[in-house]
Formats: C-alpha cells, structure tokens, sequence
C-alpha cells in the first residue's frame, strides 16, 4: 500500500523524450571528439573535397564508357575550379592548395589541367594534389586502365 500518497501512482523510469535527448547528446559529444582527435574539421574538409574531386573523375570515367566518346574533366589550380562531364563543376575552397599534374598535349588553356578518358576506360592519365599544411592527398588517374584512386600524400613545400 501506498499510505501518504493520495492519489494515483506515478511510473518509475525515464520518458522516451528524455532518452532521445540524451541520445542526441552523445551523439553530438562523439561527432566533435572524432573531429578534434581525427585531425580536426580543417582535415575533414580535405579528406571530403578529395572525395568529391575523385567522385567526379570517376563519373566522367563512366560517362565515357557509357556513350563510348571522349570526356574531360579539367581544372583550374589557380582559379580554384573544376568541371567535369555533363557541365559539372565546382570550387576548391581558399584554404586548401590545389597542384595539377598532367599531358600537357590536352591542356585547355595555359594553366588549365585536363584528363581525357576515352571510350575504352583508358585515360590521358595524371594527378591532382589537394594540400593543408602538411597533410594532403593525392587523386590518382592511370593513363593504361583510367582507374581513380586517392590515397595520402607527402606534401612538399
């Protein structure tokens, strides 16, 4: 029995929006650790600018195979921009360094780097460098098989 109490007995235990808010809680607090012990958000704009720069070389890879013509992906490292097939572009933010190595036979215009892929997934080949400080990553096209890969780079001053 309840004496002293009066009236209707309360639950014991936690509601659900409590839980939902502590969740939330930790999720938060785990997202901004990752952050500052995986290199900080300066590292995490690198690592997701790479990613979308490789994303595209590869989709302008596909895009040959699929129509089986020529596609170029070409960028502007001092202008800070690229374009890919089918008009794609986009902007390299300020605060990363951008390095083009290429053919020079398929270069646009006059510090403008182009990769050619051709119809049978071979490509002109070459290599984009996205830079931060000391940490950076390479974006890697093979001229024999136009494979795309990304991995760590040692940036030099």
């Amino acid at each position: 029995m309840n004496a002293g109490c009066g009236g209707a007995r309360r639950p014991r235990g936690f509601s659900l929006l409590e839980l939902l808010v502590v969740m939330v809680l930790i999720a938060a607090t785990g997202v901004l650790a990752a952050g500052v012990l995986g290199g900080g958000f300066a590292r995490m704009e690198l690592r997701g600018e790479a990613r979308e720069i490789a994303t595209q070389l590869r989709y302008t890879r596909a895009r040959a195979l699929a129509t089986g013509a020529p596609q170029t992906f070409s960028i502007d490292p001092a202008g800070r921009q690229w374009q890919a097939a089918d008009g794609r572009s986009g902007e390299v933010p300020e605060s990363l360094g951008v390095r083009f190595i290429g053919a020079r036979e398929v270069q646009p215009a006059d510090g403008v780097g182009a990769i050619v892929f051709f119809g049978d997934g071979a490509a002109t080949g070459g290599r984009v460098q996205l830079s931060r400080g000391a940490a950076g990553f390479d974006i890697d096209v093979a001229w024999l098989t136009g494979e795309v890969t990304m991995h760590r780079a040692e940036v030099r001053p």
